[in-house]
Protein backbone atom coordinates (compact mmCIF):
# COMPACT_ATOMS: atom_id res chain seq x y z
CA UNK A 1 0.00 0.00 0.00
CA UNK A 2 1.03 3.59 -0.66
CA UNK A 3 1.92 5.50 2.48
CA UNK A 4 1.77 9.29 2.43
CA UNK A 5 4.49 10.95 4.47
CA UNK A 6 3.35 12.18 7.88
CA UNK A 7 2.95 15.93 8.11
CA UNK A 8 1.60 16.24 4.55
CA UNK A 9 -1.78 17.98 4.84
CA UNK A 10 -4.69 17.21 2.52
CA UNK A 11 -4.41 20.46 0.55
CA UNK A 12 -0.70 20.02 -0.10
CA UNK A 13 -1.20 16.38 -1.00
CA UNK A 14 -3.95 17.24 -3.48
CA UNK A 15 -1.76 19.93 -5.05
CA UNK A 16 1.00 17.38 -5.58
CA UNK A 17 -1.45 14.75 -6.82
CA UNK A 18 -2.56 16.82 -9.82
CA UNK A 19 1.00 17.33 -11.13
CA UNK A 20 2.54 15.15 -13.86
CA UNK A 21 6.23 16.18 -13.86
CA UNK A 22 9.07 14.79 -15.87
CA UNK A 23 12.59 14.20 -14.63
CA UNK A 24 16.06 13.65 -16.09
CA UNK A 25 17.90 10.36 -16.30
CA UNK A 26 17.15 6.67 -16.60
CA UNK A 27 16.69 6.14 -12.86
CA UNK A 28 14.40 8.08 -10.55
CA UNK A 29 16.15 10.93 -8.71
CA UNK A 30 15.87 11.13 -4.93
CA UNK A 31 13.66 14.24 -5.05
CA UNK A 32 11.09 12.47 -7.20
CA UNK A 33 10.90 9.47 -4.87
CA UNK A 34 10.49 11.83 -1.94
CA UNK A 35 7.64 13.67 -3.68
CA UNK A 36 5.91 10.37 -4.43
CA UNK A 37 5.96 9.71 -0.71
CA UNK A 38 4.41 13.11 -0.08
CA UNK A 39 1.48 12.69 -2.46
CA UNK A 40 2.73 13.05 -6.04
CA UNK A 41 0.70 10.52 -8.02
CA UNK A 42 1.96 10.79 -11.62
CA UNK A 43 5.18 11.09 -13.57
CA UNK A 44 5.79 11.73 -17.26
CA UNK A 45 8.42 9.88 -19.27
CA UNK A 46 10.28 11.18 -22.32
CA UNK A 47 13.01 9.89 -24.58
CA UNK A 48 15.70 11.01 -22.15
CA UNK A 49 14.38 8.48 -19.61
CA UNK A 50 14.53 5.40 -21.84
CA UNK A 51 17.51 3.30 -22.90
CA UNK A 52 15.83 -0.09 -23.39
CA UNK A 53 12.63 -1.94 -22.46
CA UNK A 54 14.46 -3.73 -19.63
CA UNK A 55 15.79 -0.45 -18.23
CA UNK A 56 12.33 1.14 -18.51
CA UNK A 57 10.76 -1.77 -16.63
CA UNK A 58 13.37 -1.34 -13.89
CA UNK A 59 12.63 2.39 -13.70
CA UNK A 60 8.88 1.92 -13.36
CA UNK A 61 9.46 -0.78 -10.73
CA UNK A 62 11.62 1.71 -8.83
CA UNK A 63 8.78 4.24 -8.91
CA UNK A 64 6.22 1.68 -7.75
CA UNK A 65 8.42 0.58 -4.89
CA UNK A 66 7.84 4.07 -3.52
CA UNK A 67 4.19 4.39 -4.56
CA UNK A 68 2.41 1.32 -5.86
CA UNK A 69 -0.45 3.21 -7.53
CA UNK A 70 1.65 5.76 -9.41
CA UNK A 71 0.49 6.73 -12.90
CA UNK A 72 3.40 6.42 -15.30
CA UNK A 73 2.61 8.44 -18.42
CA UNK A 74 4.41 8.57 -21.75
CA UNK A 75 4.06 10.34 -25.10
CA UNK A 76 4.11 7.24 -27.30
CA UNK A 77 2.05 7.79 -30.43
CA UNK A 78 4.02 5.35 -32.56
CA UNK A 79 5.08 6.64 -35.95
CA UNK A 80 7.06 9.86 -35.87
CA UNK A 81 6.46 10.49 -32.16
CA UNK A 82 8.08 7.66 -30.24
CA UNK A 83 9.72 7.57 -26.82
CA UNK A 84 9.85 3.80 -26.40
CA UNK A 85 12.07 3.53 -29.51
CA UNK A 86 13.44 7.04 -29.59
CA UNK A 87 16.91 5.98 -30.73
CA UNK A 88 15.90 3.51 -33.44
CA UNK A 89 12.55 4.68 -34.79
CA UNK A 90 9.20 3.10 -34.11
CA UNK A 91 8.09 -0.45 -34.85
CA UNK A 92 4.61 0.97 -35.48
CA UNK A 93 3.41 3.34 -38.19
CA UNK A 94 1.70 6.48 -36.96
CA UNK A 95 -1.87 7.64 -37.30
CA UNK A 96 -1.63 8.95 -40.85
CA UNK A 97 -0.48 5.58 -42.16
CA UNK A 98 -3.30 3.83 -40.31
CA UNK A 99 -5.76 6.34 -41.73
CA UNK A 100 -4.43 5.69 -45.23
CA UNK A 101 -5.13 1.96 -44.82
CA UNK A 102 -8.53 2.74 -43.24
CA UNK A 103 -8.99 -0.64 -41.63
CA UNK A 104 -10.28 -0.04 -38.10
CA UNK A 105 -9.54 -3.61 -37.06
CA UNK A 106 -5.89 -3.05 -38.01
CA UNK A 107 -5.78 0.22 -36.08
CA UNK A 108 -7.20 -1.53 -33.02
CA UNK A 109 -4.64 -4.31 -33.35
CA UNK A 110 -1.70 -1.92 -33.71
CA UNK A 111 -2.84 0.04 -30.65
CA UNK A 112 -3.33 -3.15 -28.64
CA UNK A 113 0.17 -4.39 -29.47
CA UNK A 114 1.69 -1.01 -28.66
CA UNK A 115 -0.25 -0.98 -25.41
CA UNK A 116 0.95 -4.47 -24.57
CA UNK A 117 4.57 -3.40 -24.95
CA UNK A 118 4.02 -0.32 -22.82
CA UNK A 119 2.29 -2.36 -20.12
CA UNK A 120 5.16 -4.85 -20.08
CA UNK A 121 7.46 -1.93 -19.26
CA UNK A 122 5.20 -0.68 -16.47
CA UNK A 123 3.67 2.27 -18.34
CA UNK A 124 -0.06 2.68 -17.70
CA UNK A 125 -1.04 6.05 -19.24
CA UNK A 126 -0.30 6.99 -22.84
CA UNK A 127 -0.72 10.59 -24.06
CA UNK A 128 -2.26 9.27 -27.29
CA UNK A 129 -4.00 9.10 -29.68
CA UNK A 130 -4.13 12.39 -31.54
CA UNK A 131 -7.76 12.96 -32.55
CA UNK A 132 -6.93 16.14 -34.47
CA UNK A 133 -8.44 16.50 -37.94
CA UNK A 134 -5.53 17.71 -40.08
CA UNK A 135 -7.65 20.08 -42.16
CA UNK A 136 -4.88 22.66 -42.64
CA UNK A 137 -2.14 21.31 -44.96
CA UNK A 138 0.26 23.95 -43.58
CA UNK A 139 -0.04 22.55 -40.04
CA UNK A 140 3.54 22.35 -38.71
CA UNK A 141 2.94 20.27 -35.59
CA UNK A 142 0.16 17.73 -36.35
CA UNK A 143 0.53 16.46 -39.93
CA UNK A 144 1.19 12.71 -39.95
CA UNK A 145 0.23 12.55 -36.27
CA UNK A 146 -3.38 12.81 -37.48
CA UNK A 147 -5.37 9.97 -39.01
CA UNK A 148 -6.35 12.36 -41.80
CA UNK A 149 -8.41 15.33 -42.93
CA UNK A 150 -11.85 13.67 -42.88
CA UNK A 151 -13.65 13.92 -39.52
CA UNK A 152 -15.48 10.62 -39.97
CA UNK A 153 -12.28 8.72 -40.74
CA UNK A 154 -10.47 10.34 -37.81
CA UNK A 155 -13.40 9.53 -35.50
CA UNK A 156 -13.60 5.83 -36.29
CA UNK A 157 -9.84 5.31 -36.02
CA UNK A 158 -9.61 7.33 -32.82
CA UNK A 159 -12.26 5.09 -31.26
CA UNK A 160 -10.48 1.95 -32.47
CA UNK A 161 -7.15 3.19 -31.13
CA UNK A 162 -8.64 3.99 -27.72
CA UNK A 163 -10.25 0.55 -27.57
CA UNK A 164 -7.08 -1.26 -28.59
CA UNK A 165 -4.78 0.63 -26.24
CA UNK A 166 -7.07 0.23 -23.25
CA UNK A 167 -7.54 -3.49 -23.93
CA UNK A 168 -3.91 -3.80 -22.84
CA UNK A 169 -4.63 -2.03 -19.55
CA UNK A 170 -3.03 1.25 -20.66
CA UNK A 171 -5.22 4.33 -20.33
CA UNK A 172 -5.63 6.34 -23.51
CA UNK A 173 -5.33 10.13 -23.39
CA UNK A 174 -7.08 11.48 -26.49
CA UNK A 175 -5.66 14.82 -27.64
CA UNK A 176 -5.59 17.81 -28.33
CA UNK A 177 -9.05 19.05 -27.28
CA UNK A 178 -10.93 20.77 -28.88
CA UNK A 179 -8.78 20.01 -31.95
CA UNK A 180 -5.35 21.19 -33.13
CA UNK A 181 -5.69 20.31 -36.81
CA UNK A 182 -6.60 23.68 -38.33
CA UNK A 183 -3.53 25.52 -37.06
CA UNK A 184 -0.51 26.99 -38.83
CA UNK A 185 1.51 27.67 -35.66
CA UNK A 186 3.29 25.19 -33.38
CA UNK A 187 2.02 25.71 -29.81
CA UNK A 188 5.47 24.81 -28.51
CA UNK A 189 6.56 28.21 -29.84
CA UNK A 190 3.50 30.49 -29.86
CA UNK A 191 -0.27 30.52 -29.40
CA UNK A 192 -2.15 29.09 -32.42
CA UNK A 193 -5.58 30.45 -33.31
CA UNK A 194 -8.49 28.69 -35.03
CA UNK A 195 -11.04 31.05 -36.55
CA UNK A 196 -13.68 28.49 -37.50
CA UNK A 197 -17.33 29.13 -36.68
CA UNK A 198 -19.18 26.98 -34.13
CA UNK A 199 -20.92 24.84 -36.75
CA UNK A 200 -17.60 23.89 -38.38
CA UNK A 201 -16.02 23.15 -35.01
CA UNK A 202 -18.94 20.92 -34.06
CA UNK A 203 -18.87 18.88 -37.26
CA UNK A 204 -15.11 18.82 -37.80
CA UNK A 205 -13.05 19.22 -34.62
CA UNK A 206 -15.44 17.71 -32.08
CA UNK A 207 -16.56 14.63 -34.02
CA UNK A 208 -13.47 12.51 -33.16
CA UNK A 209 -13.66 13.51 -29.50
CA UNK A 210 -17.27 12.40 -29.31
CA UNK A 211 -16.16 9.05 -30.71
CA UNK A 212 -13.32 8.80 -28.20
CA UNK A 213 -15.68 9.55 -25.30
CA UNK A 214 -18.14 6.96 -26.58
CA UNK A 215 -15.27 4.45 -26.76
CA UNK A 216 -14.46 5.13 -23.11
CA UNK A 217 -11.22 7.09 -23.30
CA UNK A 218 -9.95 7.41 -19.75
CA UNK A 219 -8.22 10.76 -20.33
CA UNK A 220 -8.41 13.76 -22.66
CA UNK A 221 -5.58 16.25 -23.20
CA UNK A 222 -6.34 19.93 -23.72
CA UNK A 223 -4.78 22.05 -26.46
CA UNK A 224 -2.97 25.34 -26.00
CA UNK A 225 -4.95 27.00 -28.79
CA UNK A 226 -7.20 30.04 -28.97
CA UNK A 227 -10.63 29.32 -30.46
CA UNK A 228 -12.52 32.67 -30.44
CA UNK A 229 -15.84 31.04 -31.34
CA UNK A 230 -15.63 29.14 -28.05
CA UNK A 231 -13.63 31.55 -25.88
CA UNK A 232 -12.22 34.78 -27.31
CA UNK A 233 -10.01 35.47 -24.30
CA UNK A 234 -8.27 32.31 -23.12
CA UNK A 235 -6.65 29.28 -24.77
CA UNK A 236 -8.52 26.01 -24.36
CA UNK A 237 -6.33 24.74 -21.53
CA UNK A 238 -7.29 27.76 -19.42
CA UNK A 239 -10.91 28.11 -20.54
CA UNK A 240 -13.77 27.12 -18.20
CA UNK A 241 -16.17 27.26 -21.14
CA UNK A 242 -14.12 24.80 -23.22
CA UNK A 243 -13.07 22.37 -20.47
CA UNK A 244 -16.11 22.48 -18.20
CA UNK A 245 -19.11 23.73 -20.19
CA UNK A 246 -18.22 22.07 -23.50
CA UNK A 247 -16.22 18.97 -22.59
CA UNK A 248 -17.79 18.08 -19.27
CA UNK A 249 -21.37 19.29 -19.59
CA UNK A 250 -22.20 19.29 -23.30
CA UNK A 251 -20.14 16.26 -24.36
CA UNK A 252 -20.73 14.43 -21.08
CA UNK A 253 -17.11 13.51 -20.46
CA UNK A 254 -16.38 12.32 -16.91
CA UNK A 255 -12.77 11.12 -17.05
CA UNK A 256 -9.42 12.79 -16.44
CA UNK A 257 -8.55 16.05 -18.20
CA UNK A 258 -4.79 16.48 -18.67
CA UNK A 259 -3.13 19.66 -19.92
CA UNK A 260 -0.59 19.73 -22.69
CA UNK A 261 2.88 20.67 -21.45
CA UNK A 262 2.57 23.85 -19.38
CA UNK A 263 6.10 24.93 -20.29
CA UNK A 264 5.06 25.33 -23.94
CA UNK A 265 5.25 28.94 -25.05
CA UNK A 266 1.57 29.14 -26.06
CA UNK A 267 0.80 29.34 -22.33
CA UNK A 268 4.09 29.95 -20.54
CA UNK A 269 5.04 33.07 -22.51
CA UNK A 270 1.85 34.90 -21.50
CA UNK A 271 0.82 33.40 -18.16
CA UNK A 272 3.88 31.65 -16.78
CA UNK A 273 3.68 28.04 -15.64
CA UNK A 274 2.56 28.78 -12.07
CA UNK A 275 -0.25 31.14 -13.04
CA UNK A 276 -1.13 28.98 -16.03
CA UNK A 277 -1.40 25.88 -13.84
CA UNK A 278 -3.75 27.60 -11.39
CA UNK A 279 -5.96 28.84 -14.21
CA UNK A 280 -5.97 25.40 -15.85
CA UNK A 281 -7.18 23.62 -12.71
CA UNK A 282 -9.73 26.36 -12.08
CA UNK A 283 -10.97 25.92 -15.67
CA UNK A 284 -11.52 22.19 -15.18
CA UNK A 285 -8.18 20.46 -15.81
CA UNK A 286 -7.35 17.63 -13.41
CA UNK A 287 -3.69 16.96 -14.16
CA UNK A 288 -0.92 19.40 -15.02
CA UNK A 289 1.60 18.03 -17.49
CA UNK A 290 5.00 19.66 -17.04
CA UNK A 291 8.42 18.30 -17.69
CA UNK A 292 9.17 18.23 -21.39
CA UNK A 293 11.65 21.04 -20.81
CA UNK A 294 11.31 21.58 -17.05
CA UNK A 295 12.13 18.62 -14.88
CA UNK A 296 13.33 19.30 -11.36
CA UNK A 297 12.23 19.49 -7.76
CA UNK A 298 12.13 23.27 -7.80
CA UNK A 299 9.51 23.26 -10.56
CA UNK A 300 7.36 20.79 -8.64
CA UNK A 301 7.65 22.86 -5.46
CA UNK A 302 6.73 26.08 -7.25
CA UNK A 303 3.66 24.54 -8.88
CA UNK A 304 2.52 22.88 -5.66
CA UNK A 305 2.89 26.13 -3.75
CA UNK A 306 1.08 28.12 -6.45
CA UNK A 307 -1.93 25.80 -6.23
CA UNK A 308 -1.96 25.83 -2.42
CA UNK A 309 -1.70 29.62 -2.34
CA UNK A 310 -4.51 29.97 -4.89
CA UNK A 311 -6.80 27.89 -2.68
CA UNK A 312 -5.89 29.82 0.45
CA UNK A 313 -6.50 33.18 -1.23
CA UNK A 314 -9.83 32.06 -2.68
CA UNK A 315 -8.75 32.18 -6.32
CA UNK A 316 -9.05 28.39 -6.71
CA UNK A 317 -11.94 26.62 -4.94
CA UNK A 318 -10.61 23.91 -2.66
CA UNK A 319 -13.32 21.54 -3.87
CA UNK A 320 -12.17 21.98 -7.49
CA UNK A 321 -8.63 20.95 -6.53
CA UNK A 322 -9.98 18.04 -4.48
CA UNK A 323 -12.12 16.87 -7.43
CA UNK A 324 -9.10 17.03 -9.73
CA UNK A 325 -7.01 14.95 -7.33
CA UNK A 326 -9.88 12.48 -6.97
CA UNK A 327 -9.96 11.90 -10.73
CA UNK A 328 -6.21 11.28 -10.80
CA UNK A 329 -6.56 8.66 -8.08
CA UNK A 330 -9.57 7.13 -9.82
CA UNK A 331 -7.55 6.62 -13.00
CA UNK A 332 -4.77 5.03 -10.98
CA UNK A 333 -7.32 2.56 -9.59
CA UNK A 334 -8.63 1.84 -13.10
CA UNK A 335 -5.15 0.93 -14.35
CA UNK A 336 -4.72 -1.43 -11.40
CA UNK A 337 -7.92 -3.37 -12.07
CA UNK A 338 -7.14 -3.49 -15.80
CA UNK A 339 -3.88 -5.33 -15.25
CA UNK A 340 -3.51 -8.75 -16.88
CA UNK A 341 -4.13 -10.48 -13.56
CA UNK A 342 -7.57 -8.90 -13.37
CA UNK A 343 -8.61 -9.88 -16.91
CA UNK A 344 -10.96 -12.82 -17.34
CA UNK A 345 -9.52 -16.06 -18.77
CA UNK A 346 -11.17 -15.70 -22.18
CA UNK A 347 -9.80 -12.18 -22.75
CA UNK A 348 -6.38 -13.15 -21.39
CA UNK A 349 -6.23 -16.02 -23.87
CA UNK A 350 -7.31 -13.74 -26.72
CA UNK A 351 -4.64 -11.20 -25.83
CA UNK A 352 -1.96 -13.85 -25.67
CA UNK A 353 -2.98 -15.15 -29.08
CA UNK A 354 -2.86 -11.68 -30.62
CA UNK A 355 0.55 -11.00 -29.12
CA UNK A 356 2.04 -14.27 -30.25
CA UNK A 357 0.63 -14.16 -33.76
CA UNK A 358 0.94 -10.49 -34.68
CA UNK A 359 4.10 -9.10 -33.10
CA UNK A 360 4.93 -7.80 -36.61
CA UNK A 361 1.59 -6.03 -37.00
CA UNK A 362 3.39 -2.67 -37.23
CA UNK A 363 5.36 -3.71 -40.29
CA UNK A 364 2.27 -5.27 -41.85
CA UNK A 365 0.43 -1.98 -41.37
CA UNK A 366 3.32 0.06 -42.78
CA UNK A 367 3.40 -2.08 -45.91
CA UNK A 368 -0.34 -1.70 -46.41
CA UNK A 369 -0.06 2.08 -46.02
CA UNK A 370 2.30 2.54 -48.98
CA UNK A 371 0.92 4.33 -52.04
CA UNK A 372 3.00 3.83 -55.19
CA UNK A 373 3.06 5.81 -58.42
CA UNK A 374 5.11 4.44 -61.32
CA UNK A 375 5.54 0.94 -59.91
CA UNK A 376 4.16 -0.54 -63.13
CA UNK A 377 7.29 0.59 -65.01
CA UNK A 378 9.84 0.65 -62.20
CA UNK A 379 12.63 -1.90 -62.13
CA UNK A 380 13.86 -2.58 -58.58
CA UNK A 381 17.41 -1.50 -57.84
CA UNK A 382 20.17 -4.06 -57.63
CA UNK A 383 23.12 -1.72 -57.05
CA UNK A 384 23.48 0.40 -53.90
CA UNK A 385 22.06 3.90 -54.47
CA UNK A 386 22.75 7.27 -52.90
CA UNK A 387 19.98 8.36 -50.54
CA UNK A 388 19.56 12.15 -50.51
CA UNK A 389 17.52 13.11 -47.46
CA UNK A 390 16.03 16.58 -47.89
CA UNK A 391 15.71 17.25 -44.19
CA UNK A 392 13.43 19.87 -42.63
CA UNK A 393 13.72 21.05 -39.03
CA UNK A 394 11.84 18.58 -36.85
CA UNK A 395 9.05 19.91 -34.66
CA UNK A 396 9.55 19.60 -30.92
CA UNK A 397 6.90 16.89 -30.50
CA UNK A 398 8.84 14.65 -32.88
CA UNK A 399 12.31 15.71 -31.77
CA UNK A 400 15.53 15.50 -33.74
CA UNK A 401 17.05 12.49 -31.98
CA UNK A 402 14.87 9.84 -33.62
CA UNK A 403 16.31 8.58 -36.94
CA UNK A 404 14.08 8.59 -40.00
CA UNK A 405 14.31 7.88 -43.71
CA UNK A 406 15.08 4.81 -45.81
CA UNK A 407 18.88 4.75 -45.85
CA UNK A 408 19.41 2.37 -42.94
CA UNK A 409 16.80 -0.11 -44.14
CA UNK A 410 17.91 0.15 -47.77
CA UNK A 411 21.50 -0.41 -46.66
CA UNK A 412 20.50 -3.77 -45.20
CA UNK A 413 18.99 -4.84 -48.52
CA UNK A 414 21.62 -3.20 -50.75
CA UNK A 415 24.92 -3.09 -48.83
CA UNK A 416 27.05 -0.13 -49.82
CA UNK A 417 24.13 2.32 -49.90
CA UNK A 418 25.36 5.78 -48.94
CA UNK A 419 23.42 8.78 -47.70
CA UNK A 420 23.62 12.48 -47.03
CA UNK A 421 21.35 15.09 -45.46
CA UNK A 422 20.65 18.32 -47.33
CA UNK A 423 18.68 21.50 -46.65
CA UNK A 424 18.38 25.04 -47.90
CA UNK A 425 18.73 26.84 -51.21
CA UNK A 426 21.62 24.74 -52.52
CA UNK A 427 20.29 21.37 -51.37
CA UNK A 428 19.53 19.99 -54.83
CA UNK A 429 22.91 20.81 -56.31
CA UNK A 430 24.70 19.54 -53.22
CA UNK A 431 22.81 16.25 -53.41
CA UNK A 432 23.75 15.78 -57.08
CA UNK A 433 27.42 16.40 -56.35
CA UNK A 434 27.39 14.01 -53.39
CA UNK A 435 25.62 11.27 -55.38
CA UNK A 436 28.05 11.29 -58.28
CA UNK A 437 27.08 8.57 -60.75
CA UNK A 438 25.03 6.56 -58.27
CA UNK A 439 21.28 6.21 -58.63
CA UNK A 440 19.48 8.69 -56.37
CA UNK A 441 16.71 7.99 -53.90
CA UNK A 442 15.41 11.39 -52.76
CA UNK A 443 13.58 11.36 -49.43
CA UNK A 444 11.32 14.27 -48.51
CA UNK A 445 9.07 15.06 -45.56
CA UNK A 446 6.07 17.33 -46.17
CA UNK A 447 7.42 18.70 -49.45
CA UNK A 448 4.33 20.92 -49.82
CA UNK A 449 5.29 22.93 -46.71
CA UNK A 450 8.89 23.66 -47.74
CA UNK A 451 9.53 25.65 -50.95
CA UNK A 452 13.27 24.99 -50.70
CA UNK A 453 12.53 21.26 -50.74
CA UNK A 454 10.44 21.55 -53.89
CA UNK A 455 13.20 23.55 -55.56
CA UNK A 456 15.81 20.97 -54.53
CA UNK A 457 13.71 18.12 -55.86
CA UNK A 458 13.19 20.02 -59.12
CA UNK A 459 16.96 20.35 -59.50
CA UNK A 460 17.59 16.68 -58.80
CA UNK A 461 14.83 15.42 -61.11
CA UNK A 462 15.85 17.70 -63.96
CA UNK A 463 19.36 16.26 -63.91
CA UNK A 464 18.40 12.73 -62.93
CA UNK A 465 14.84 11.86 -64.01
CA UNK A 466 15.35 8.23 -62.92
CA UNK A 467 15.38 9.36 -59.29
CA UNK A 468 13.14 7.50 -56.86
CA UNK A 469 11.18 9.87 -54.59
CA UNK A 470 9.98 8.83 -51.14
CA UNK A 471 7.55 11.18 -49.36
CA UNK A 472 7.52 10.41 -45.63
CA UNK A 473 5.21 13.21 -44.55
CA UNK A 474 1.70 14.15 -45.63
CA UNK A 475 1.60 13.51 -49.41
CA UNK A 476 0.13 16.77 -50.76
CA UNK A 477 2.52 17.55 -53.62
CA UNK A 478 1.99 15.73 -56.97
CA UNK A 479 3.89 12.43 -57.29
CA UNK A 480 7.20 12.74 -59.10
CA UNK A 481 10.16 10.59 -60.10
CA UNK A 482 10.37 7.28 -61.89
CA UNK A 483 8.86 5.79 -58.75
CA UNK A 484 7.06 7.81 -56.08
CA UNK A 485 6.39 6.17 -52.72
CA UNK A 486 4.13 7.81 -50.15
CA UNK A 487 4.71 6.15 -46.77
CA UNK A 488 2.37 8.43 -44.73
CA UNK A 489 4.92 8.70 -41.95
CA UNK A 490 8.58 8.42 -41.07
CA UNK A 491 8.59 5.52 -38.59
CA UNK A 492 11.34 2.93 -38.97
CA UNK A 493 8.83 0.39 -40.29
CA UNK A 494 7.66 2.90 -42.91
CA UNK A 495 11.25 3.24 -44.09
CA UNK A 496 11.62 -0.52 -44.20
CA UNK A 497 8.42 -0.96 -46.22
CA UNK A 498 9.60 1.63 -48.76
CA UNK A 499 13.08 0.07 -48.93
CA UNK A 500 11.56 -3.31 -49.70
CA UNK A 501 9.80 -1.89 -52.73
CA UNK A 502 12.88 -0.04 -53.98
CA UNK A 503 15.00 -3.19 -53.69
CA UNK A 504 12.29 -5.51 -55.00
CA UNK A 505 11.25 -7.02 -51.68
CA UNK A 506 7.92 -7.48 -49.97
CA UNK A 507 4.98 -5.17 -50.49
CA UNK A 508 1.55 -6.18 -49.23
Amino acid sequence: MTTIASGTDTLTRDALTVLQPGFPGTTAPDWLLRRLGEGLASVGLFGRNIASPHQLASLTAQLRAERDDVLVAIDEEGGDVTRLEVRTGSSFPGNHALGAVDDVSLTLEVAAELGRRLAECGVNLNWAPSADVNSNPANPVIGVRSFGADPGLVARHTAAYVTGLQSAGVAACTKHFPGHGDTAVDSHHALPRIDADPAVLTERELTPFRAAIAAGTRAVMSAHILVPALDPARPATLSPHILTTLLREELGYEGLIVTDGMEMQAVAATYGIERGSVLAVAAGADAICVGGGLADDETVRRLRDALVTAVRTGELPEQRLADAARRVRALARWTAVRSTAAVGPEEATARAGRSAGRADVGLIAARRALRLTGDDVFTPLTDPPFVAALTPVANIAVGDETPWGVAAELGRLLPGTETGSFAGADAGHAALVAAGERRIVAVVRDEHRHPWMTAALDTVLTARPDTVVVEMGVPQAPPRGVLHIATHGAARVCGRAAAEVIAGGTHA
